[in-house]
């Protein structure tokens, strides 16, 4: 319906680029409180990024260019960090806090599908290159959600790890989770897409080379007991249109 919408009405006379992208995305989930150990402590992880994009030349250097992506966003944690007690029974014992300390790698992987609207403005390098800059907001819908966790490691009170759970003292417990979390996160998001890249004539079509980032406004959590992140990633993608 889209590229239908865009081929026919105002924009019929104009130049329409059709195609696909695809390539890599580096996403982390900041904080802006560290107040809550679920939420801190995050870094970038490695995902992919790959969609359908269409662009319509509007007037002169001022095109409209509309994606629909597959988006993987969420971070990392390696090391020391705050679990849920949920990581290891569903029955702790009395007085056992809701959040313990332990030592584990820990990956949260968000899947969303997202719809940006760039504005885009392209300046002639040669007869056949292009140099553009893009930029615009996007709507994004959450497709699944789930945390990884692996490792060998004890339990404690203190983020500083002295003090030991007493009931588990001096036991390791191997841990290795695989939970969906997509019950927990927002099913909606809104937030900003940019990028540079350069745009190179290939054959009959157009060879598109892009690096940016995108960040999201709304925190993700449904309880703000599980803290309060935004998704943000930096993308590096490779794509190839053709004129219709």
């Amino acid at each position: 319906m889209l590229l239908l919408t865009l081929s026919q009405g105002s924009f019929a006379q104009k130049d329409i680029l059709v195609g696909i992208k695809g390539g890599v995305s580096i996403p982390d989930l900041t904080s802006g409180s560290t107040d809550n150990p679920l939420s801190s402590g995050w870094s970038s992880r490695f995902g992919a990024n790959f969609g359908a994009v269409a662009s319509a030349k509007i007037k002169g250097k001022f095109s409209i260019q509309v994606e629909l992506n597959y988006s993987s966003q969420g971070g990392k944690k390696d090391g020391a960090q705050a679990v849920p007690v949920s990581y290891f029974t569903n029955t702790p014992p009395p007085g056992t806090p809701a959040l313990l300390y332990a030592t584990l790698n820990n990956v949260t992987r968000l899947n969303y599908l997202e719809l940006p609207v760039l504005a885009k403005l392209s300046f002639s390098l040669s007869s056949n290159l292009k140099f553009f800059v893009d930029a615009g907001p996007y709507v994004a819908m959450l497709m699944n959600a789930k945390t990884l966790a692996n490792g060998n490691t004890e339990f404690y009170t203190d983020a500083q790890e002295t003090q030991p759970v007493a009931q588990t003292y001096g036991q390791s417990f191997a841990i290795n989770v695989n939970q969906s979390i997509t019950d927990d996160i927002k099913e909606f998001n809104v937030g900003i897409q940019g990028g540079i890249g350069l745009q190179q004539k290939l054959y009959r079509g157009y060879l598109m080379l892009t690096v940016g980032g995108n960040y999201g406004f709304i925190p993700i959590q449904k309880d703000a007991s599980d803290g309060k992140n935004n998704t943000g990633a930096a993308t590096a993608t490779i794509g190839y249109l053709i004129k219709i």
